[in-house]
């Protein structure tokens, strides 16, 4: 099971980056924890497939959709894909659909809304660079802890 993130900043604040965004959670698994990988992309997901078809090994996809709900950035389809592979979670900056199915799957997903609406199919983007975003900078290799509390960040594992 994930540590709390109440319990890490208590016992670790002063190592600890907060991500300061109020985040919705669509998946089955409310607490999740991994090294991050990184996809910046704008309402085009190619990028978010062909990542979560390779091994997770039990990492946090996290995407960078430029705030869009326009147009979701992953449904049932590719979360359960990720799942498969061994993604642990993601969290997307930007819309996701399909959230009934996405709660009965044991991935987390943390996520500003919902569209009904397909992205681009055009593989724009980039993937494991830096992103930025809820006063936060994810980088490639750092360790995100999420639950129904907020996302925190460290330089390193504290688990």
């Amino acid at each position: 099971m994930s540590p709390l993130t109440a319990d890490l900043v208590d016992a670790h604040a002063e190592i600890l980056r907060g991500c300061h965004a109020q985040f919705h959670s669509y998946g089955g698994r409310a607490r999740f924890h991994g090294p991050v990988r990184t996809i910046r992309c704008f309402e085009d997901n190619v990028l978010v497939k062909q990542t979560l078809s390779t091994p997770g090994n039990g990492a946090v996809l996290v995407v960078d959709g430029g705030a869009s709900l326009r147009c979701c950035l992953l449904g049932d389809y590719l979360a359960e894909l990720g799942r498969k592979n061994g993604w642990v979670g993601m969290i997307v900056w930007g819309a996701v659909r399909d959230t009934v199915a996405l709660g009965n799957l044991d991935f987390g997903l943390k996520a500003l809304g919902t569209s009904p609406f397909r992205p681009r199919k055009t593989g724009a983007g980039v993937v494991d660079a830096p992103v930025e975003f809820g006063d936060a900078t994810f980088r490639p290799g750092d360790w995100v802890y999420a639950d129904e509390d907020g996302i925190v960040l460290a330089d390193r594992s504290l688990s």
